[in-house]
């Protein structure tokens, strides 16, 4: 018997969609109207955001584990996990994007939190997509674990490291159609010169911000629904792993250059996801086998990045006070 057909489907009504739908777009509504409102956010200020969104994402895992079991807690924390550290590579890519453009720091908030909000609800159509396919197809768990294991293969050769915002075909529809002003304005996507409405460079930005985030979503999406098939869980581990975007990049941005391994570790875990895809039928990997795998290899790759990327003069002072301690004992 296939494993899929054996998976096991949450009594979720259309009344907890609701509910869910409800709590997302308040704490949407949270981030955007309160997070780095019309400022340039502090190091700490991204920190305490973080952490605050991190307590809430672990809070709806645990409302859902006594909800639904903990199966599906598993489930939830699991993809949780993975987003999470996907969105890493969201987070860096981001910086080439507003940097390419020279958006304001000022204005950064702001294009991340439309950007999201719009990818939000691109990615809740790839999932509800997706979900059909694997019901229907059971061939689609295959393709999905094929499409893995090419973009693993692609982030460890770095074949997508270089990032050209003018290639993007959203951005050149936009030139296309609409007239673009060369100056931004403030906050705003629309400004008028001359008695023309113009659209601002932040109106082009955001557009590739979104579009860039719906390319992402092309892998994480399958990945996710190699944890659970349940599209309750993977809308919202998707959901509350997207929250707090904007306080990582705020928090993250400076550290880019010092994670010299994320692309490896990246490339681990999705080979390891459609690897575990393509078995689907032979062997089921557990919950908890999955969740030990993301984490460990997320959590070597940051340690090695870290200690690969330390200042020359940290790594000194380590080496000489190391013996020093040894001695002392």
């Amino acid at each position: 018997m296939s494993v899929l057909a054996a998976s096991s489907t949450l009594d979720v009504s259309l009344g907890a969609w609701a509910i869910l739908a409800v709590v997302v777009v308040v704490l949407l509504a949270v981030d955007l109207l309160v997070f780095a409102r019309h400022h340039a956010p502090s190091l700490r200020e991204s920190a305490v955001w973080s952490v605050g969104w991190l307590v809430l994402a672990l809070g709806f895992g645990a409302v859902l584990s006594l909800w639904q079991g903990g199966q599906a807690g598993s489930e939830y924390f699991t993809g949780y996990l993975l987003e999470r550290s996907l969105s890493l590579d969201n987070v860096f890519v981001f910086a080439v994007i507003l940097g390419y453009f020279a958006v304001p720091r000022a204005v950064q908030p702001s294009v991340l939190g439309w950007g999201i909000v719009l990818a939000l609800l691109l990615r809740l159509v790839f999932i509800l997509i997706g979900a059909a396919l694997l019901s229907s197809f059971q061939a689609t768990f295959y393709v999905f674990g094929l499409l893995l294991l090419y973009t693993a293969y692609k982030l460890a050769r770095h074949d997508d490291i270089e990032i050209e915002p003018e290639r993007n075909p959203a951005l050149r529809l936009v030139r296309r159609v609409l007239p673009v002003s060369q100056d931004y304005d403030g906050e705003k996507l629309v400004t008028r010169r001359a008695g023309r409405r113009l659209a601002t460079p932040l109106f082009a930005v955001f557009v590739v911000v979104a579009t860039t985030d719906l390319i992402f979503a092309v892998d994480s999406i399958p990945a996710i629904f190699a944890v659970t098939r349940e599209s309750f869980i993977v809308f919202a581990a998707n959901a509350f792993a997207m929250l707090g975007l904007r306080a990582l990049y705020f928090l993250l941005v400076g550290m880019r250059e010092r994670f010299v391994y994320l692309s490896y570790g990246l490339a681990t875990i999705l080979g390891f996801i459609g690897v575990k895809m393509l078995l689907v039928d032979l062997w089921h990997v557990p919950i908890w086998l999955s969740l030990a795998v993301v984490a460990g290899v997320l959590g070597l790759t940051a340690a090695l990045s870290l200690r690969r990327t330390a200042p020359p003069g940290a790594r000194e002072r380590d080496r000489i006070t190391r013996p020093q301690a040894v001695k002392e004992r």
